[in-house]
């Protein structure tokens, strides 16, 4: 094997890297804290399916839930759970943090536009 047939894998990986982190800073996320959603509004592309990241950061089990979208998801301290969401069409899609949906701090509103 000679030397160029060893690097030219490597090279091929290095150029990619970019492209690969860019494609992972472009998956919407939703951080849960003890009642604190971050961030609050969330906007996607209408008429297209994404994958929903969303870590629980706090110290206590956090649900995800929205009605209009028909999910409920307990996400246990220090864990990340992915949602799929289908093809929405446009509108304004509210969730919240149920165990502690008393807080306005609890509340968001996925935006599909």
């Amino acid at each position: 094997m000679t030397r160029i047939s060893r690097i030219l894998p490597a090279l091929f990986v290095l150029a990619c890297a970019p492209a690969l982190a860019v494609a992972d800073e472009t998956i919407p996320t939703i951080t849960l804290t003890d009642g604190v959603v971050s961030p609050q509004q969330i906007d996607l592309p209408a008429d297209t399916a994404v994958t929903l990241t969303v870590s629980n950061t706090g110290k206590t089990a956090a649900e995800f839930e929205s009605k209009r979208l028909r999910i409920e998801k307990i996400i246990a301290p220090g864990q990340t759970e992915t949602i799929d969401l289908p093809a929405l069409p446009a509108g304004t899609y509210p969730f919240v943090e149920e165990f502690h949906e008393d807080l306005d701090t609890a509340k968001g509103t996925i935006v599909v536009k």
